[in-house]
């Protein structure tokens, strides 16, 4: 895990989101201190419990953001998940454990990737032998034969000779001048039992049980057809397999979900019970209230701290990172139970953005959507321009639209740019093709594609 101090996490953050200090300082903190904790020892560490976060604030204004940025800045296994697809057992819905499952699955990727990096080398060598092999069958089985005056070649020579052959072969495999010639080679492919029973809900079946069907599933082997350059990666990728030591990349992948995950819990707001967290909702037992008081429960434990079993261990969530996020338009926090309240203690809220906010995010972040369009067209041979005027235009029309229709914060300008840039990306080849080679994106371009929209607002309810 990167060993970022709070002020650079906030200051990496500041390149991709706009604003929202409070939310930043709240998880760089909380990143930190998981650091913090690995550095003790003994008794105190295992006492020393994350911080779980919960963000509260309009749509589109930051919250999905910062928890994604923030696990790329930490290096850390994280999933993302809408608490309305869990539900009590009873309903429709997944297990609440599968989002940990999820987290590890993350993590035995990241794990793997890192092992396989560091056994490229010998990987790469042995796939180019099995290629030679593949390209010359029998040359590594030196036999003894016959000379053209009826003598015989000892081993060693019929050896040393064909030792040349290949070495020469190889050189020409590494120059890759012959990655176009075709060979022909086993593959072995095995179902995964999640794809083949996806609509049983085997991710809710218990992990014993589905590591058993996967078991029972036969290897599919065949013969395939493919150039040498294609055979290469293919026989790297099972040549990589052969050499990880899977249980060490398993072992490794469970401690860095339990010390370095991150769930973040999106949309919390949707299992709020109106009125109160702690009573009981009245109704019948179909009543929506009664199911998510049932998520609520199930949530609870994973986020207190528990075992959960999956096919490559137990994994505890004691020390698992949970952010949750809501708007929490027609709910408040406290309307979630007590007890699940008191698993998030910190709390920051996320504020609306309006025109100065646009016109920030359109310009100062690196992946800016400006920016973006520019990189597009350029692939055409088509330089964009993007005047002062342009950029507050697009800002204003967004925050009207906001203000006007439904408030998305900043998913608006996404729309926006891309009406903007409509008829411009469906003529681009045409225009390249004219020698119209430069494209200025100023205030009257912009009123000319989306103002008469966006003055309709029947159609800019299903445009803009």
């Amino acid at each position: 895990m990167n060993h970022l101090t709070p002020k650079q996490i906030v200051e990496a953050l500041d390149r991709y989101v706009i604003g929202q200090a409070d939310a930043k300082r709240a998880v760089a903190v909380a990143i930190r201190n998981r650091w913090r904790r690995r550095q003790l020892t003994g008794e105190m560490a295992g006492e020393v419990y994350p911080k779980n976060i919960i963000m509260s604030g309009p749509t589109g204004v930051g919250k999905t953001e910062i928890a994604r940025r923030l696990a790329k800045l930490a290096d850390a296994p994280f999933v993302k998940v809408e608490a309305s697809k869990f539900t009590e057992v009873g309903y429709h819905g997944r297990d609440v454990e599968s989002m940990v499952r999820d987290l590890l699955d993350q993590a035995v990727v990241m794990v793997r990737a890192e092992h396989a990096e560091q056994v490229q080398e010998k990987a790469n060598e042995a796939a180019a032998d099995r290629l030679v092999d593949l390209l010359l069958p029998g040359s590594s089985e030196p036999v003894t034969q016959p000379t053209a005056t009826g003598g015989y070649v000892s081993p060693e020579a019929s050896g040393e000779r064909k030792a040349q052959v290949r070495e020469k072969l190889r050189e020409q495999l590494d120059a890759g001048k012959l990655d176009e010639r075709e060979v022909e080679l086993n593959v072995s492919n095995k179902p995964h039992a999640s794809v083949m029973f996806a609509n049983m809900g085997i991710d809710q079946m218990d992990p014993q049980m589905s590591d058993m069907l996967e078991r029972m599933i036969p290897a599919q082997n065949s013969r395939r057809k493919t150039t040498v350059a294609q055979a290469r990666q293919i026989l790297i990728e099972q040549e990589t397999e052969n050499l990880l030591d899977q249980d060490k990349v398993a072992a490794e992948a469970i401690e860095r979900t339990e010390e370095g995950g991150i769930i973040f819990l999106d949309e919390i707001d949707k299992i709020a019970v109106s009125g109160g967290g702690s009573g009981a909702s009245g109704g019948g037992g179909g009543s929506p209230d009664i199911s998510r008081q049932g998520v609520q429960r199930d949530l609870l434990p994973i986020v207190e701290g528990t075992n959960v079993t999956t096919r490559q261990g137990v994994v505890k969530t004691d020390h698992i990172l949970f952010i949750a996020a809501g708007a929490f338009h027609s709910t408040s926090v406290s309307d979630l139970m007590p007890e699940l309240q008191g698993r998030f203690p910190i709390r920051v809220e996320l504020s609306a953005l309006g025109e100065s906010e646009f016109v920030r995010i359109l310009t100062e972040p690196g992946n800016a959507l400006p920016k973006q369009q520019q990189a597009l067209l350029e692939v055409e041979g088509i330089e964009v321009v993007f005047e002062d005027s342009g950029i507050q235009a697009v800002a204003q029309i967004a925050a009207k639209a906001n203000a006007t229709l439904e408030n998305i914060g900043a998913r608006r300008l996404m729309t926006i740019i891309e009406k903007v840039f409509e008829q411009i990306n469906f003529d681009a080849p045409e225009m390249a093709a004219r020698g119209e080679t430069t494209l200025t994106i100023d205030e009257r371009f912009v009123k000319e594609q989306v103002q008469a929209i966006a003055e309709d607002k029947d159609l800019s309810r299903f445009v803009l």
